[in-house]
């Protein structure tokens, strides 16, 4: 039985939009990257969008997909239903389900079940949150935050009206 798998394997290349059923891309730069299961190695990439996404020792802008799994890797936002960061540094991770946190550096952090070993965050928002983890503001904090900003806020807009 023959199977037709649509595959691309980059290396040491510099490219613009890479869009397969499997990428592997190792010691390389690209804008965008789609497909269902992809692999990175050493990897700067802005946009990625896939079923199942490895990243090790990698740098992305923006990461979409169902399962992601960032290695020692620097990810602006991360978005997808399953995350395991071990490692790594993301401003901003948002999951549908589990995210897995191990001694990694997150600015805000959302997700159903929250699972932490010796990870820090800046806000983190989660159903079920387990483990030992350093956040900066916890939900009072961050709602005090918000309301002094929104105060200055305001007073600036009234001082600017007159």
């Amino acid at each position: 039985m023959k199977s037709n798998i649509n595959k691309k394997i980059i290396e040491k290349k510099d490219a613009e939009f890479i869009e397969a059923e499997f990428v592997s891309i190792k010691h390389s730069s690209v804008r965008a990257v789609e497909g269902n299961h992809i692999e990175m190695q050493q990897v700067g990439a802005l946009s990625v969008d896939a079923e199942k996404i490895d990243v090790t020792q990698g740098v992305t802008g923006i990461l979409r997909g169902n399962n992601i799994n960032l290695n020692q890797s620097i990810s602006g936002v991360t978005a997808g239903n399953n995350i395991s960061l071990n490692f790594s540094l993301s401003p901003m991770v948002i999951s549908k389900g589990g995210t897995e946190s191990n001694k990694s550096a997150v600015g805000i952090m959302a997700g159903m079940k929250i699972k932490s070993n010796n990870s820090t965050s800046l806000i983190m928002l989660g159903n079920k949150v387990e483990g030992n983890v350093t956040t900066l503001l916890d939900w009072r904090g961050a709602l005090a935050l918000g309301a002094v900003c929104g105060g200055i806020l305001g007073l600036f807009s009234i001082l600017r009206k007159k």
